[in-house]
């Protein structure tokens, strides 16, 4: 894992949550709150990065943290540009530094990569001047940093910041997703009282993974009690190999309908970061429910990574 930080110990890098201490985290979501609106409310905009360039570099698909992350510069006052990185010289055999370094050329300051192959970001982040920032907007399986920190603003806005107060229980494909990594990194940042994963024994991670989980192999012994319940997506490719043969196998076994919902808290809250595989890994009348922060998951992408750019752009506050 790269060193994230600059010498003066100030945020340089975002490419993962492990290793930010619990006041890091809580300072990221203070700064987001403060870039939170309604709908239909004009959204904050300032200036404090007025001046910065910042490229966005997508080998994935991508809508809502490409856009929230186009949308957030923006209302700084950046330059922001997206690059169709599979359109561009990579396509033609340049990696992903030689294209960094062809940017940097131009004057970029902030790299936003989202990347099949796990190493790529931090390689990046390891390799480019000292004045450049990296974030990742997602790495192959193994994090997704923002996605992280606006899961655990949502939790914050509905449960309050006692989050050792909170059982928060993870469903579907944990072993293979990126999500679920980087919610585990903050939520166990922020001391969650109780982590239970909910998994058929192949979409379980390893131990070492996550150490702190409790671990339940259906949702009827998983549920029980929890505050909060993540809905993971299923990679349709992942259930060959889960002895699951299709998806409404797996919907009756570990889909989150309002009777699985039942067992939760009165008051659980319904998570899932998006894409849904709607009647797979979660029922319709969920997923658009009363219990489901699923809208507010999207619109508090753009206060977080607002919040993350200032951070690591302007370490010592606005600008005056």
């Amino acid at each position: 894992m790269i060193n994230q930080r600059r010498a003066d110990g100030s945020l340089r890098h975002l490419t993962t949550l492990d290793g930010l201490r619990r006041a890091e985290i809580e300072q990221l979501l203070e700064r987001a709150s403060a870039y939170v609106c309604a709908p239909g409310q004009m959204p904050p905009r300032n200036q404090n990065l007025a001046g910065v360039t910042i490229g966005n570099l997508f080998t994935e698909p991508s809508t809502r943290t490409r856009v929230s992350f186009e949308l957030a510069g923006r209302r700084l006052g950046a330059d922001v540009v997206n690059l169709e990185v599979q359109l561009s010289s990579r396509a033609k055999g340049e990696t992903m530094l030689d294209t960094v370094h062809t940017l940097e050329s131009l004057h970029f300051d902030v790299f936003i990569i989202r990347d099949s192959q796990s190493g790529v970001v931090a390689h990046v982040a390891a390799n480019v001047m000292p004045h450049v920032s990296v974030l990742s907007a997602g790495e192959a399986h193994v994090s997704h940093p923002t996605q992280g920190l606006l899961d655990a603003l949502t939790v914050r806005q509905c449960k309050g910041d006692r989050f050792d107060q909170l059982t928060i229980a993870i469903v579907g494909d944990i072993r293979h997703s990126r999500v679920a990594r980087s919610a585990y990194e903050a939520f166990t940042g922020l001391g969650v009282g109780e982590l239970r994963l909910i998994a058929p024994p192949a979409l379980m991670p390893a131990a070492e993974e996550f150490p702190q989980g409790q671990r339940f192999t259906s949702p009827e012994t998983g549920l029980p009690g929890a505050d909060v319940v993540m809905m993971l997506r299923i990679q349709k490719e992942r259930m060959e190999a889960a002895a699951i043969p299709d998806g409404e196998e797996y919907f009756q076994r570990f889909g989150l309908t309002p009777q699985r919902l039942a067992l939760a808290k009165p008051d659980a809250i319904v998570m899932h970061p998006q894409p849904m595989n709607r009647g797979i890994e979660i029922e319709s009348s969920v997923a658009d429910g009363p219990q489901s922060v699923i809208r507010s998951q999207v619109s508090n992408g753009v206060a977080v990574r607002m919040a993350v750019l200032e951070t690591v752009v302007r370490p010592g506050g606005s600008r005056t």
